[in-house]
C-alpha cells in the first residue's frame, strides 16, 4: 500500500515539474530579435524596454538591426534577408516596412509601430483579434494630422491656406490626403498639396509655398522628412512660414510645433509585445494598442522669430516649451 503522505508528495512533485521545467526553459532561451527601421532613436529606447523586461544581449537576447537607407527599393529584398535569419520576432515601423515583411512571411511575428490603419492596409483582421502574425501599435495619423492643423489654426489667426510636404509613394500617405481633404470645409482652410519623394525635392515645394503664400505648413511622417527635419526648420523659419511636425526632433531643430505620440512610449510598448511573444503568446491573439501618450512641444523662439503670440490655452497644453 502507498503511504498517503507519499502520495501527496508525489502528486505535489508531478505539478510543480511542469511549472519548473517550463521556467528552466525559458531560463535558457535567447530571444532572436530583429528591429526594421530608418530611424535609429527608436533602437535605444526599444533596447531599454527590453532590458526592463530581462532581456539583455549578450545573455538572453540577440538584437538585429536592418535599415533601407530611405530606399523604398530596397524593403522587399531586406525583408527578404531578414527572413532568412528566422528571428523569433521582427519590430519594424510604418506601413511600407509592414507591407515588405507581410509579402516575406507569414509565420514569422512581426511587431508594427507606425500604422495608420492596420485593417484598411489588410495587415490584421480587427484591432481585437488581429489573426495574423502581425500585431503591434496603431498611430492614429489621419486623426492626429487633422489635430496639427487645428494647432496652427490656434497659432495663426485667419489661417487659410496650409502646404502638406507628402511623399506620394508610402503607402499610409494617399490615405491621410484624402482625410485632410474631406476635413478642408469644416475646417475652413485650403490644403496645398506638394509631393516630397526625395530631399532634392524640398528647394521647389518652399519656393511654391513662397508663391502661393500659404499661412501654415504641416508634413505627414516619412523618413524622408524625418532625415531633413533641420533642413525643412530652416525653410519654413526663411519662408516666415509657420509649420509643425509630428516628432518633436523638429522643434529641436528649430522647428515651431510638434504634436504626436510619445516617442519613448512606443517602442517601451513595442518591447512589451515582444517580451510576450517570446514567452510563448501567438502575435494573432495580442490586441493591436494604440497610442495614449501624447507630446505637445513648441518653440518659443522660433514662435518669437515669427512673430507669433503663442495663446495661453496652448501653452498649458504643452509638454515643453523651448525657449
Amino acid at each position: 500500500m502507498i503511504h498517503r503522505r507519499t502520495l501527496l508528495c508525489g502528486l505535489m512533485l508531478g505539478a510543480l515539474a511542469g511549472p519548473l521545467a517550463a521556467a528552466a526553459q525559458q531560463a535558457g532561451k535567447v530571444g532572436r530579435v530583429v528591429l526594421f527601421t530608418d530611424d535609429s532613436r527608436r533602437l535605444a529606447a526599444l533596447r531599454k524596454g527590453l532590458r526592463d523586461l530581462g532581456w539583455v544581449e549578450g545573455q538572453n537576447l540577440v538584437l538585429d538591426v536592418r535599415s533601407s537607407g530611405d530606399r523604398f527599393d530596397r524593403l522587399a529584398g531586406i525583408a527578404d534577408e531578414i527572413v532568412r535569419l528566422r528571428p523569433d520576432v521582427i519590430v519594424t515601423g510604418g506601413s511600407e516596412y509592414v507591407e515588405a515583411l507581410k509579402g516575406a512571411t507569414s509565420t514569422i511575428p512581426i511587431i508594427m509601430t507606425m500604422v495608420g490603419d492596420p485593417i484598411a492596409r489588410g495587415f490584421v483582421a480587427s484591432f481585437a483579434r488581429p489573426g495574423g502574425n502581425i500585431t503591434g501599435l496603431a498611430n492614429l495619423a489621419s486623426e492626429l494630422e487633422l489635430k496639427r492643423v487645428e494647432l496652427l489654426k490656434h497659432l495663426v489667426p485667419g489661417l487659410k491656406r496650409v502646404a502638406v510636404l507628402w511623399n506620394p509613394p508610402q503607402p499610409a500617405h494617399g490615405d491621410i490626403v484624402k482625410t485632410l481633404e474631406a476635413a478642408a470645409g469644416p475646417l475652413g482652410v485650403q490644403f496645398l498639396l506638394l509631393p516630397v519623394n526625395t530631399a532634392d525635392d524640398l528647394t521647389g515645394a518652399f519656393e511654391t509655398v513662397r508663391h502661393e503664400r500659404v499661412g501654415g505648413l504641416t508634413m505627414l511622417g516619412s523618413n524622408t522628412h524625418g532625415a531633413n527635419l533641420k533642413r525643412i526648420a530652416d525653410l519654413a523659419l526663411d519662408a516666415k512660414v509657420p509649420a509643425i511636425a509630428w516628432t518633436k526632433a523638429f522643434t529641436q531643430a528649430g522647428g515651431l510645433l510638434a504634436y504626436g505620440p510619445d516617442e519613448i512610449d512606443i517602442p517601451r510598448r513595442a518591447a512589451a509585445f515582444v517580451d510576450k511573444i517570446l514567452k510563448g503568446a501567438k502575435p494573432g491573439d495580442l490586441p493591436v494598442e494604440q497610442p495614449t501618450k501624447f507630446e505637445l512641444v513648441i518653440n518659443a523662439r522660433t514662435a518669437k522669430a515669427l512673430g507669433l503670440t503663442i495663446p495661453p490655452s496652448v501653452l498649458a497644453r504643452a509638454d515643453q516649451v523651448i525657449e
